[in-house]
């Protein structure tokens, strides 16, 4: 038997932040979230265009879940479902602030649209970039941030910071920055190292002419590993989608599925 998408466990933390769904006194009753729910995930892990998801699933019609998908962005429920398990993961103390890990992947943006660029590492074709902050473990830290492709990865470090939400722990007040940041030499600039030190961060970063480009660093593989991780769900691999909020909901649907692998 296979897994299910959404496994129970994952329903009951998800269910409370949905929209309550409306009773239909008659005709055409609507597809229930969880069906929906299930198509979405569907679509996310498997990369196929939405009018292709199969009937046989029971999900409804791909366009169905494109719009619950759209829906629940404009409410924010996915931000809020991505706090809700970033608190129980702190909670249990499993998020390590100790040490973060910054990068960043670029991704072809097959439709174009707001926040692609011409990517200069694949011969100028439209892309995006997906940045991300993870703990020293690889959980990550904050929803990853969507830039154009030829966007250097510097001048968006303070963002990509400060996106990271206060994150309840078992003890004491909720936490934010983490003690340290390792990063590439892609934000080695002064600007950066001056903006972790504003914000209480000891600076990590490498140094053009002196770490060795073929080693990804004692501390920072983990940052790869959850952007490949992250890239595993297809629909994330190329950019399918000409809106760039319907691409963040699936950025950030994706990475509530790689924290709630870390709480099963």
């Amino acid at each position: 038997m296979a897994r299910p998408l959404i496994p129970d466990e994952l329903w009951s933390l998800i269910e409370p932040h949905l929209p309550p769904e409306r009773p239909v006194p008659y005709g055409r009753k609507p597809l229930p979230h969880r069906k929906a729910l299930t198509g979405i995930v569907f679509v996310l892990k498997t990369g196929v265009p939405w009018e292709y998801l199969p009937q046989e699933m029971g999900c409804g019609s791909g366009m169905t879940c494109w719009r619950r998908l759209r829906d629940w962005q404009q409410a924010g429920v996915w931000d809020r479902i991505l706090k809700t398990l970033q608190d129980q993961l702190g909670r249990q103390d499993r998020i390590d602030w100790s040490r973060a890990a910054l990068d960043s992947a670029s991704v072809r943006a097959k439709g174009g649209g707001r926040r692609t660029g011409r990517n200069p590492t694949d011969r100028g074709k439209l892309g995006s970039k997906h940045h991300i902050v993870v703990d020293r473990r690889g959980i990550p830290l904050a929803k990853p941030t969507l830039t154009a492709a030829n966007d250097h990865d510097s001048v968006h470090l303070e963002r990509v910071l400060d996106s990271i939400p206060p994150i309840r722990k078992r003890r004491g007040r909720p936490r934010r920055r983490p003690a340290k940041l390792h990063a590439d030499k892609a934000y080695d600039h002064p600007r950066c190292r001056r903006a972790c030190r504003r914000r209480s961060i000891q600076p990590r970063i490498a140094r053009r002419g002196v770490e060795s480009p073929t080693r990804l660093g004692r501390f920072r593989w983990v940052v790869e590993r959850t952007l490949a991780w992250l890239h595993n769900f297809r629909r994330l691999a190329v950019r399918y989608e000409r809106r760039d909020d319907i691409h963040e909901a699936l950025l950030t649907l994706g990475t509530i599925m790689i924290c709630w692998n870390y709480l099963r």
